[in-house]
C-alpha cells in the first residue's frame, strides 16, 4: 500500500488545469477578512467563532447551536462528541458550508468561508473539503469505481474529464486499493457490505485531494468489527498523510481514538475547544 497515493491526489487536483489553478486563489481573492468583535485564530486550519443556529418548527424557534467556538490545527484528528440532539451534525454541516449560521463566522486557512456565494462554496467543498456520512450516499446505479470518480466528473468539464480519463481512473483505482477495495471496482452498492460501502465513500471523499475531511458518524451504521476497521483506516490516513479530520460521534470509545475531543452539550461547547 503506497504512502504516496494521497499526495498524488492533491497534486492532481491542484495542477490539473487552469480551473484548478484559479480555485487555489478562491479563498485569498474572494473571502473577506475578519470583521466585528470576534477574535478567530487565523493560524488554525479551521476556526469557528461564536456560531449560532436555530430552526423553526411551526411557530416555535428551536435553538440548536448557541455560541459555539472551536479551532482545529492542520494534521489534527478531532472528535466532536455529544448526545443525539446536541447539535453535532448541525455544527459539521456549518463547517462544511452545507448550511449557513444565523450568527458567527467560520474561517479556513485564515479566510472567512461561511459567507461565500453558493458557487464558491461548491468549489470549496469540491477541491478542499472531503465529506463522509453515516449513510454513505453512494449512487446506486454506479459501480464502486464510478462512484469514486463522480467528484472528478463534477470538477472537470466533459472534454477535460475525457481528455484525462485514463489518468483519473487510475488515481481512483489507487485510492480504492488504499482502502482495500481493489477487488470491488465493478460492484454496485447493493453488492457491497456496510463496511465496504463506507470504504468506497471514504475513497470518494479523498479523490480530489482534500486538505480537511469531515466525517458525520462514520461508524454509526456499522457493526463493531466494520466500525473498528473504518476507524483504523481514518487514523492511518491522519497519521500517514497528515490529513486533518473532524469526526462527529455519540460514542465515547470512538471519540477517544482522536487526538482531542470536543464535547457538545445542548448546543454549547463544554470546556475549552
Amino acid at each position: 500500500m503506497s504512502s504516496q497515493v494521497f499526495q498524488k491526489q492533491r497534486r492532481s487536483a491542484r495542477h490539473a488545469n487552469v480551473a484548478a489553478a484559479d480555485a487555489d486563489h478562491l479563498l485569498n481573492d474572494l473571502a473577506p477578512s475578519c470583521a466585528g468583535s470576534f477574535a478567530p485564530d487565523l493560524d488554525a486550519q479551521l476556526c469557528a467563532c461564536a456560531l449560532e443556529k436555530s430552526y423553526q418548527k411551526g411557530p416555535v424557534e428551536i435553538p440548536v447551536l448557541q455560541g459555539v467556538s472551536l479551532t482545529v490545527r492542520e494534521g489534527e484528528m478531532v472528535s466532536i462528541i455529544g448526545k443525539s440532539g446536541s447539535g453535532k451534525s448541525t455544527l459539521l454541516h456549518l463547517l462544511a458550508t452545507l448550511d449557513a449560521p444565523d450568527a458567527g463566522e467560520i474561517y479556513f486557512d485564515g479566510q472567512r468561508i461561511d459567507n461565500l456565494a453558493s458557487a464558491y462554496r461548491d468549489e470549496l467543498r469540491n477541491r478542499y473539503l472531503g465529506m463522509i456520512f453515516q449513510f454513505y450516499h453512494l449512487l446506486p446505479e454506479l459501480t464502486t469505481l464510478e462512484n469514486v470518480l463522480a467528484p472528478l466528473m463534477i470538477q472537470h468539464n466533459v472534454w477535460g474529464f475525457m481528455g484525462r480519463r485514463r489518468q483519473l481512473r487510475e488515481s481512483a483505482r489507487e485510492l480504492l486499493d488504499l482502502v482495500g477495495l481493489s477487488h470491488r471496482l465493478r460492484h454496485k452498492p447493493r453488492e457491497l457490505s456496510g463496511g465496504e460501502m463506507q470504504r468506497a465513500a471514504i475513497a470518494r471523499a479523498l479523490v480530489t485531494g482534500p486538505r480537511l475531511l469531515l466525517a458525520d458518524e462514520p461508524t454509526g451504521n456499522l457493526d463493531f468489527g466494520s466500525g473498528r476497521e473504518i476507524l483504523d483506516l481514518l487514523r492511518r490516513l491522519n497519521a500517514e498523510q497528515n490529513l486533518t479530520i473532524v469526526m462527529v460521534t455519540h460514542d465515547l470509545a470512538i471519540a477517544e481514538q482522536a487526538d482531542r475531543s470536543i464535547r457538545l452539550v445542548q448546543g454549547r461547547i463544554e470546556g475549552a475547544a
